[in-house]
C-alpha cells in the first residue's frame, strides 16, 4: 500500500471534519447575496423591449442600482413546462450554459400575448389554461392556472446577478479599492471573495471576479417539498431558516454524516411541491454550486378584533419560499406545472430523459468488496454461494485488481488468467463489474497516461499545464470529460483488442467522480482549473461525473456494437444521469441510522429521475451486527440496486459467515428478490417509458399529511 493510500485511509475513519468542508457562511458568494438583499435593491421590466420571437418572448430587465440590463426570456414548453432564462444582454464574455443534460431541443409552443392592467404583460399559451403574469416593477412573474396563482418569482426580490469583469490583472489598484467599498463593515471586508476567497490553505483566483446568480420562487399553498438529491436527510425537504441552505455540491465524504444538509456525491437541482390536487417542479439548470433555501409559512386562521359585536376571521394561504443561489453560469430555470405527480415525472424526463432500461442480471444481488484478493479468492466465493444455495449474479473488483491502480490493466500476480477467471462466471450465468475512475497516474510507462497526455486529454491548471492531484495511485491528472474527443477516446478504452484481458461479460463502476483530490480544496479540484472551450472548474464541476459515466456507458454500448445495454454504477451524478445507468449512497457507515437513512435517500433519488439506486447492503465503513446486515439484506432485496459491499479494514461477511441461522434468513431475503425478478423487471420498464419511479412513498388517507413508505 502506497504512503498517499495509508495516509487517506487513516483520515477517512475518522468523522467528517466539519473543518474540510465549508459550511454555508464560508462561501464567499452566498454572504454577498445575502448581505446584497438586505439593501432591498430592485429590478424591473423595461415593457417597450418586449419582443416576440419564434419561440420566446424576450424583454429587458435593469437593477434600479446598476442600471445594467439583463436579458429575460420566457419559452412555453410542449407538455405544460415553462422556461425563464436571464442572462446579461452583453456579458464581458459568454456565460457558461449547461450542455449535454437536455434530450434535445425542446420543442416550445407558441406563447399568445394578452392584454393585461398598465404596468404588466400576459402571456399564454393557445388553451389560455396556463398563463405568466409579468409585472413590471418591481419585476415579478405570477404563473397562473386555471385562475389560480400557482407560483410566484421573484415575489421576495431576490434576483440578484453579478456581472463579469475586466481580468483581475488588467484592474487598477484603484478599481480594486472601489470594488472592495461595496460595503465598509469590518465583518464584510474581512472577504467578500471578489476576486479570490481563500479556504485552508487554497486560494481560489477569480480572473472575472464573482458572477453569482439567485432567484427566489413562492409556491402558494404548498408545504411539503422534495428532492435535490443528494443529502443524507429526511425526504421530505426541511426548513433552512435557522441552519444551513441546502448545499449541492459533489464532494467525496467518507462517512458523511446523517441529517446534514452538506452536499455529498452527487446534485440534481430539481425539486418537487405537492398539495392535495396539485404536484408541481422546478428544475435549476446550473452545474456550479448551488445552495436552495426553504422557507415555509403555514397557513394561519384567525380573527380580527373589531369594534363592535361582529368578528371577522380571515384565512392566511400557506406558502413556501425556494431561494436558489448559484455561484456562476445563468438563471436556467423549468417550471413543471402538473398537474399530477405523474405529470410531473413525465415533464422532468421529457427534458432529462427517462431511466435507462437496465441488463435483467443488474436487478439481481450483486457481491462487492475493497478488495477481493485475487483469483484464488473470486474463485472461492463465487464456490461459496453455490455451495450454500444463495443466488448471486455479479462479482465485483475494486482497486486493488490492477497494476498499481492503473485502469484498464490487471495485477499480474493477483489476477494473471482475467479472461479464465471470466469464463469460470461465464459458465454460471454470471458477470464480473470492475472499477474504472476518472484519475491517471502519471507514469511514462502507462499507455492510458501517456496517450492522454499526448493528445492534451487532462483538465488543466490555471498555467496551462496538466492539472495533477493526488488520488489512489498517487500523483495523478484527471481526464477532461467535458471534451467529446476525451469522452470519444476514453469510450474506444473499453473494446476488446484495447482492454486486453476484458470480455463480455465485464461491466463497469465508475467512483472517485466528483471529482475526489486527496489534499484539494475540500477534497475535489481547485475551482480554477480549465476545461475545455476554456471554461473554469467553477462553472461546471456537479456536471464532471455525469460527463463520466456517459463516457463509459458509450464505451460499452460500442464494445457490443449497440446489441447490449450497458451498466455502468457511478458515485458522481447530475440531473439526466438517469439516461446512463446506476447510482449509490456511497461510503455509508454499519450502523442501524444508516440503514435507516438510505429509504429516504433513494426515494428523493426515484422522484427525480434516478430509479436505479441503492445503498451498500451491511454498510461500506465498520462491521456490522449480525442482525443489522440480516436486517439491511431484508431491506436491500426491495431496493432498486441490490449490492453488498465494504471496504478494506472490515472482517469479511459473505452471507454464510454468521452461522447457519443467519445463513439462511440472509438466503430467504436473496431469494425473495429473484422471486420478484419478473415484477422488478416490468417496474424498470415503466420507469424507461413511462418516467414511473420505481421505487416509491405513497400517500394514503384523505390526507397528503399522512404518508406511510411503501416501496415496490
Amino acid at each position: 500500500m502506497e504512503a498517499a493510500e495509508k495516509e487517506e485511509i487513516s483520515v477517512k475513519d475518522e468523522a467528517v471534519d466539519k473543518n474540510i468542508f465549508r459550511d454555508c457562511n464560508r462561501i464567499a458568494f452566498y454572504r454577498r447575496q445575502k448581505q446584497w438583499l438586505s439593501k432591498k435593491s430592485t429590478y424591473q421590466v423595461l415593457l417597450d423591449s418586449v419582443t416576440t420571437v419564434e419561440d420566446s418572448t424576450r424583454f429587458q430587465i435593469i437593477n434600479e442600482a446598476s442600471k445594467v440590463p439583463l436579458l429575460a426570456e420566457i419559452y412555453g414548453i410542449e407538455g405544460n413546462i415553462f422556461r425563464l432564462k436571464i442572462n446579461e444582454e452583453s456579458p464581458l464574455k459568454p456565460r457558461y450554459e449547461v450542455p449535454d443534460v437536455l434530450t434535445s431541443k425542446p420543442s416550445t409552443v407558441r406563447l399568445i400575448p394578452c392584454s393585461g392592467d398598465t404596468g404588466s404583460l400576459i402571456l399564454a399559451d393557445e388553451k389560455g389554461d396556463l398563463r405568466c403574469h409579468i409585472t413590471a416593477n418591481p419585476f415579478k412573474v405570477d404563473l397562473v392556472s386555471e385562475e389560480e396563482v400557482v407560483m410566484s418569482i421573484n415575489s421576495l426580490g431576490q434576483l440578484y446577478f453579478e456581472h463579469l469583469q475586466i481580468l483581475h490583472k488588467q484592474r487598477t489598484a484603484k478599481e480594486n479599492e472601489e470594488e472592495a467599498s461595496v460595503d465598509t463593515s469590518q465583518e464584510n471586508q474581512e472577504d467578500l471573495g471578489l476576486w479570490e476567497e481563500k479556504f485552508g490553505k487554497f486560494v481560489d483566483i477569480k480572473a472575472n471576479g464573482p458572477s453569482s446568480v439567485g432567484l427566489d420562487f413562492s409556491l402558494h399553498e404548498f408545504e411539503h417539498l422534495y428532492g435535490i438529491p443528494q443529502h443524507a436527510e429526511s425526504h421530505r425537504l426541511k426548513n433552512t431558516r435557522d441552519g444551513d441552505a441546502y448545499r449541492l455540491y459533489n464532494l467525496d465524504v467518507y462517512g458523511y454524516q446523517i441529517y446534514d444538509k452538506m452536499g455529498i456525491y452527487g446534485s440534481v437541482p430539481y425539486l418537487l411541491a405537492h398539495k392535495l390536487g396539485r404536484t408541481i417542479g422546478i428544475f435549476w439548470l446550473n452545474a456550479s454550486e448551488t445552495l436552495v433555501e426553504i422557507n415555509t409559512e403555514p397557513a394561519v386562521e384567525y380573527t380580527l378584533t373589531q369594534m363592535g359585536p361582529v368578528a371577522a376571521k380571515q384565512k392566511v394561504r400557506s406558502r413556501t419560499h425556494v431561494h436558489w443561489m448559484s455561484e456562476s453560469g445563468i438563471i436556467d430555470v423549468f417550471l413543471l406545472t402538473g398537474p399530477t405527480p405523474s405529470d410531473v415525472f413525465r415533464q422532468y424526463s421529457h427534458l432529462t430523459g427517462t431511466q435507462a432500461m437496465p441488463p435483467l442480471f443488474s436487478l439481481g444481488y450483486h457481491q462487492c468488496r475493497w478488495n477481493y484478493e485475487d483469483e484464488q479468492d473470486v474463485k472461492a466465493v463465487d464456490a461459496g454461494f453455490d455451495e450454500h444455495d444463495i443466488p448471486y449474479d455479479a462479482m465485483w473488483l475494486d482497486i486493488e485488481h490492477t497494476e498499481g491502480k492503473r485502469y484498464f490493466t490487471w495485477d499480474q500476480k493477483r489476477f494473471p488468467n482475467p479472461k479464465k477467471m471470466q469464463e469460470l462466471l461465464r459458465s454460471k450465468k454470471r458477470k464480473l463489474v470492475v472499477i474504472s475512475d476518472p484519475h491517471i497516474k502519471i507514469d511514462p510507462d502507462y499507455s492510458v497516461y501517456v496517450k492522454a497526455k499526448d493528445q492534451g486529454f487532462f483538465v488543466r491548471n490555471q498555467e496551462g499545464e496538466d492539472f495533477e492531484g493526488v488520488c489512489w495511485p498517487g500523483l495523478s491528472s484527471y481526464l477532461d470529460f467535458t471534451n467529446p474527443k476525451v469522452r470519444g477516446w476514453y469510450s474506444s478504452l473499453f473494446a476488446f483488442p484495447v482492454y486486453q484481458g476484458s470480455t463480455d461479460i465485464l461491466f463497469l463502476w465508475n467512483d472517485m467522480n466528483e471529482p475526489s483530490v486527496f489534499r484539494g480544496p475540500e477534497q475535489t479540484m481547485q475551482k480554477n482549473a480549465i476545461h475545455h472551450g476554456n471554461w473554469e472548474h467553477r462553472e461546471l464541476h456537479n456536471i464532471y461525473g455525469f460527463y463520466h459515466q456517459m463516457a463509459t456507458a458509450e464505451g460499452l454500448i460500442q464494445r457490443s456494437k449497440g446489441k447490449e445495454r450497458p451498466f455502468v454504477l457511478t458515485r458522481s451524478f447530475f440531473a439526466g444521469s438517469q439516461k446512463y445507468g446506476a447510482v449509490w449512497t456511497g461510503d455509508n457507515t454499519a450502523e442501524w441510522s444508516y440503514l435507516k437513512i438510505s429509504i429516504p435517500m433513494l426515494l428523493t433519488l426515484s422522484i427525480t429521475g434516478i430509479s436505479f439506486c441503492g445503498a451498500d447492503i451491511g454498510g461500506f465503513i465498520g462491521n456490522p451486527e449480525t442482525e443489522l446486515l440480516v436486517r439491511w439484506y431484508q431491506a436491500g432485496a426491495y431496493q432498486p440496486f441490490f449490492r453488498g459491499h465494504a471496504t478494506m479494514n472490515t472482517k469479511r461477511r459473505e452471507p454464510w459467515l454468521f452461522g447457519e441461522e443467519y445463513t439462511r434468513l440472509i438466503r430467504e431475503a436473496i431469494r425473495e428478490r429473484y422471486g420478484l425478478l419478473p415484477y422488478w423487471y416490468s417496474l424498470f420498464y415503466h420507469a424507461h417509458v413511462a418516467s414511473q419511479p420505481v421505487m416509491r412513498e405513497c400517500i394514503v388517507g384523505s390526507s397528503s399529511h399522512r404518508t406511510k413508505s411503501h416501496h415496490s
